[in-house]
């Protein structure tokens, strides 16, 4: 078989891509070592319930995003979350505490010590830090306070990256954070330059930057890989590798399917899958260089999805509430998606998604169902406040050995090395998470703009 281009992995990065191929008649094949499209993207329905296993928002409404819901609009409906998903929830001394939004809430809030209030009112005039590779711990410590970070940034991160504060580099996990820094000296006086600016733009058709995909995220991938068509997408590819031909300077692209060989001849390949799984894909790679790229981290993590099908009194308006790793718990947030999206639960119920492990807490998710499920319940009622006699209705739950990468220091070693790969190699596209963001919205950017300018 003979394409233009051939595609690793058919996750929202692969599968874009292939979007985009096929929009302007490119001949290629996507090959996915599962049984189905959507990478981690997927949903389950059941009882009343639609719950995600593994990413349950995404953010950013980049032109391209927009765009591609607009394309596929006959097929799935972007969903932008209610007002409620603008709280967020921070656990501190038995409770939870809004995260606060602005300055006042700043240095009225429980959550920081009363010297780092004083802190934050002199943050706009703190110097700027000079270490490009200052993680986002360091950073915020300096710039307002260790309790800031403790019950600030370390949560956020948790939800994020179930990462580790002080290892994750600020301008490759949060560049837009160490931009604020580098480019106004201050997050205050950043964000209230970039507030001014945001009210001088036209608005967008969405109220909000967190988005889902109407019944569900998994709705998105189906739609493109419909619309890709089943003649260009493989499914249960094992044994994948790539090589070049010197003879035809063409890449041949090998694997199995039910046992049987697959062959692929291309002029472009593009890889989008994890790190980890470069080095058998890519034998040709000098092992000094892949191991430049595949050292990268990935966080675990347990996700448990919790249904209540009758939660009153109760009620849970906010996005979810997120953990300090100072305090030790188990959890690293629990989100409520029945609050920010519709159809997520029965009418007088709540849909919660518990999340386990990250890169401070990896021994839970080696933990056994039975335990990851008692310590949920124990959560349950803890933590959410139910009555003893009270139990959910449903409980599920999804583990990922490799959920998150970490923007760590070895970062810019990774960076130059795939650069310098795809500058030696012609033709080769090495992407997916590992580079250019981990989000949905930046995953749909990447692939399209690949698919884009691939064979120009």
């Amino acid at each position: 078989m003979e394409k233009d281009v051939t595609i690793i992995g058919a996750g929202l990065t692969g599968l874009s891509a292939g979007v985009a191929l096929k929009r302007r008649g490119v001949s290629f094949a996507v090959l996915e070592k599962s049984d189905r499209a959507g990478g981690q993207v997927r949903t389950y329905h059941e009882d009343g319930f639609a719950f995600e296993s593994g990413p349950n928002t995404g953010s950013g409404m980049s032109e391209e995003l927009m765009n591609l819901y607009d394309l596929l609009s006959d097929q799935c409906q972007i969903e932008y979350a209610t007002k409620e998903a603008e709280s967020r929830w921070i656990w501190k001394n038995g409770k939870f505490h809004n995260l606060p939004s602005g300055l006042w809430g700043g240095i009225t809030t429980p959550l920081f010590t009363l010297s780092d209030k004083f802190r934050i009112l002199g943050e706009p005039w703190r110097p700027k830090g000079t270490d490009p590779d200052e993680s986002v711990g360091s950073l915020a410590s300096r710039r307002l306070g260790k309790s800031f970070v403790d019950y600030a940034v370390d949560p956020f991160l948790s939800g994020i990256y179930a990462g580790d504060a002080d290892a994750l580099v600020t301008r490759h996990a949060l560049p837009k954070l160490y931009e604020l820094e580098q480019n106004y000296g201050s997050f205050i006086r950043g964000s209230i330059a970039l507030a001014k600016k945001a009210k001088e733009k036209p608005k967008t058709s969405g109220s909000s930057a967190i988005f889902s995909t109407k019944n569900g995220m998994e709705e998105l991938p189906k739609a493109m890989a419909n619309f890709i068509g089943k003649e260009n997408l493989f499914l249960s590819i094992d044994d994948i590798s790539i090589v070049p031909d010197s003879e035809t300077s063409y890449w041949v692209v090998k694997g199995t399917q039910n046992g049987q060989p697959v062959e692929i001849k291309s002029k472009e390949v593009i890889t989008t899958i994890g790190s980890y799984a470069l080095p058998s894909v890519l034998p040709f790679v000098d092992a000094d260089d892949m191991s430049k790229i595949s050292n990268l981290r990935y966080s675990p993590v347990v996700q448990v999805a919790v249904g209540v099908k009758d939660s009153r009194p109760l009620k849970f308006n906010a996005f979810g509430g997120l953990f300090s790793s100072k305090d030790n718990e188990d959890f690293l947030g629990i989100l409520f998606p029945s609050a920010c999206f519709v159809n997520r639960s029965p009418q007088n119920g709540t849909l919660f998604s518990f999340f386990m492990g990250g890169m401070k807490k990896i021994g839970i998710t080696e933990l056994p169902d039975s335990e990851i499920e008692n310590k949920v319940l124990k959560g349950f009622h803890q933590k959410l406040k139910f009555p003893a006699m009270k139990e959910p209705d449903l409980i599920r739950i999804f583990r990922h050995k490799y959920a998150i990468p970490q923007y760590e220091k070895s970062s810019e070693d990774r960076f130059r090395t795939v650069e310098k790969l795809e500058k030696q190699y012609k033709g080769l596209h090495i992407a997916g998470n590992l580079r250019d963001g981990i989000g949905m919205g930046q995953r749909i950017l990447q692939g399209t703009l690949l698919g884009k300018e691939v064979l120009k």
